[in-house]
C-alpha cells in the first residue's frame, strides 16, 4: 500500500484497508466510513498521492486548509465526492498528516459512509420502527392422507 504511513497515524481508529479500483481505501469508525484511499501508479500519474473522501459543500473550506488539493482527473471536470492531494508537491506528507490529524478529530467534512451500508443501515431502522401487523394463519389444504400398506395375515 503506498503512503502507508497514513494508517500509523490513524492506528487508534483502527483503521480497515480494502484494495478497490487501483487504490486501498481507508475506513474508520464503527460505520466503517471510507475516509481515504492511497494510490500510487504509473498511469495517470496526476491523480497519485492520498484521494480524500469530501462531504458535498466541503470543497471549499478543505481547499483553505490544502491548497495543492484538487479534483481527481480520471473522474472528469469539476468537484466530485473525491479529493487528491497530489504527492508530486514539496507539502504532500505534511499535508497527509494534516489529514489524519483531520480525521482523528472526526472532521465531519471529511469521510463517506458507502451507500450499501448506508441502505442497509436505514432498513434496519425502519424495522426496528416499524410496528408488524399481527400474522395471520394460512390455511392450507388438508393434505390427504398416506396409504398404509395393507397385507392381510395370511392364515396357513
Amino acid at each position: 500500500m503506498p503512503h502507508d504511513f497514513v494508517l500509523e497515524e490513524l492506528e487508534s481508529m483502527n483503521p480497515l484497508v480494502k484494495q478497490m479500483f487501483g487504490t486501498f481505501g481507508v475506513y474508520v469508525g464503527p460505520e466503517m466510513k471510507i475516509v481515504l484511499a492511497t494510490r500510487e501508479r504509473e498511469n495517470s500519474p496526476q491523480d497519485n498521492g492520498i484521494w480524500v473522501a469530501v462531504q458535498e459543500g466541503a470543497h471549499e473550506s478543505l481547499q483553505k486548509e490544502f491548497p495543492n488539493m484538487r479534483s481527481i482527473a480520471l473522474f472528469g471536470e469539476g468537484p466530485t465526492g473525491w479529493q487528491v492531494l497530489p504527492s508530486e508537491f514539496e507539502d504532500f506528507e505534511e499535508s497527509a498528516f494534516k489529514l489524519c490529524s483531520l480525521i482523528l478529530k472526526n472532521d465531519p467534512r471529511i469521510g463517506s459512509i458507502p451507500k450499501r451500508k448506508l441502505r442497509n443501515k436505514k432498513v434496519a431502522a425502519s424495522k426496528k420502527t416499524s410496528k408488524k401487523a399481527p400474522s395471520k394463519k394460512v390455511s392450507r389444504k388438508p393434505q390427504k392422507p398416506q396409504r398404509k400398506s395393507s397385507k392381510k395375515a395370511s392364515k396357513s
